[in-house]
């Protein structure tokens, strides 16, 4: 399958050195290397809710995120969705398939509308056997993720439901207060692995509670004492 995105989009401003020096993996390399790198990448524009890429598709590309935010998922053979995780300016995603050429792991979605740098595994790898700094920080940048998934997994076998949630919760809020979440229900069920109904049963307590405060797609924490308490048994 192709990437389901438009044609590379007419950016006079877009600086793709400067884009690319923003992220730890090629913020040291020398400018002359940088502007090779630049120069291979390609931008596209990709619409809110647009496939990026699917599960099993070919790995060919990484990519950079220049605008927007992206939602990395997977499913199981009966339909059930879970969020593996969610990249915003500045991050890259895609690494994994583009190192070992195999299909990608998970589907990529645009949650708004996104511009991406995308960089082909062609001209990838000849700068990793070039640039061996660049794969001990892509190497950290893997580890740091799988650490993540493991956290994922401990949460899922050793945490209850309102355990998990808050924690969800103070993750995407950054654990202050006032801070809000622009998501529906269902997409906090993927994140948090449990029916839309036990969420909604959950947050409408904490809701009463004076925890949280709910508008349409929006939900805004008021006490993260009170999470951090509920994620902490």
């Amino acid at each position: 399958m192709t990437l389901h995105t438009s044609p590379e989009p007419r950016l006079p401003a877009l600086n793709k050195a400067a884009i690319l020096r923003q992220h730890e993996l090629f913020r040291e390399l020398d400018q002359d290397s940088l502007d090779q790198i630049a120069a291979y990448a390609k931008a596209r524009e990709v619409r809110s809710g647009a496939t990026i890429f699917s599960k099993g598709d070919p790995g060919f590309c990484l990519f950079a995120v220049v605008r927007g935010k992206v939602l990395v998922t997977t499913s199981s053979s009966e339909g059930k969705s879970a969020v593996l995780n969610q990249f915003e300016k500045g991050d890259i995603f895609g690494e994994i398939a583009l190192l070992d050429g195999m299909a990608r792991t998970g589907d990529a979605t645009a949650l708004t509308d996104c511009c991406l740098l995308a960089l082909e595994r062609r001209d990838f790898l000849p700068l990793l056997e070039k640039r061996p700094q660049i794969a001990i920080k892509l190497l950290a940048i893997l580890s740091g993720r799988l650490r993540r998934t493991t956290e994922q997994v401990e949460e899922l076998m050793f945490m209850d439901l309102r355990g998990r949630l808050a924690k969800t919760l103070l993750r995407l809020t950054d654990g202050a207060p006032g801070h809000s979440a622009e998501l529906s229900q269902s997409e906090l069920s993927q994140r948090v692995g449990m029916s839309r109904e036990m969420i909604n049963r959950q947050l409408q307590i904490w809701s009463r509670e004076g925890v949280i405060a709910l508008a349409r797609r929006r939900l805004t924490v008021l006490r993260p004492e009170a999470l951090a308490e509920a994620a902490s048994r």
